[in-house]
């Protein structure tokens, strides 16, 4: 049974359920979710994770196809996942290839933007400079980088994507 905190029954605007063994359990109401998703996304954007392209993708997205950039970040790191991988092997391979490592970084950094991953392009983008400078540790230091920043935004963004889903 719920009871509408506009009722009194309520605790903090959340609405309270009996649960099995009368247990009471607090659920959010569709506007907190709201207000929730609103807050998670706008602190990707403050904590410098996310650049004005996921706006652009946002502004893709309708009625028709209400799950589309999380569909589109979905397939960034599907895709992202290669391109760590093939660094992985071209970084343990001898003699070090430069040209190969930044060719890989700059098709991981091109779809990093395409999302508006700004934290993980801006790190791709340093990696860059150490290959053009032939400086292995500083291109092992950096591709650390990337990837922490990469599971980091990723984790931030199924937080989000799963209270937006709730949300609606």
């Amino acid at each position: 049974m719920y009871a509408h905190a506009k009722d009194g029954g309520g605790v903090g605007g959340m609405r309270k359920k009996e649960g099995p063994v009368n247990l009471k359990i607090y659920t959010m109401t569709g506007n907190q979710l709201q207000c929730q998703a609103a807050y998670m996304r706008n602190s990707l954007f403050d904590q410098g994770y996310l650049d004005e392209q996921f706006v652009q993708l946002e502004e893709l997205q309708d009625e028709a196809n209400p799950d589309f950039v999380e569909d589109v970040v979905k397939l960034f790191y599907t895709d992202s996942a290669r391109f760590i991988r093939n660094m992985e092997l071209t970084l343990d391979s001898r003699p070090l290839d430069f040209e190969k490592l930044d060719d890989i970084m700059h098709q991981f950094k091109g779809s990093s933007s395409s999302i508006g991953a700004k934290k993980v392009k801006r790190e791709c983008t340093q990696f860059q400079e150490y290959c053009k400078i032939g400086n292995f540790d500083g291109c092992m230091r950096t591709f650390q980088e990337v990837k922490q920043e990469h599971a980091g935004l990723k984790k931030k963004l199924e937080s989000y994507f799963e209270v937006a889903r709730q949300a609606r």
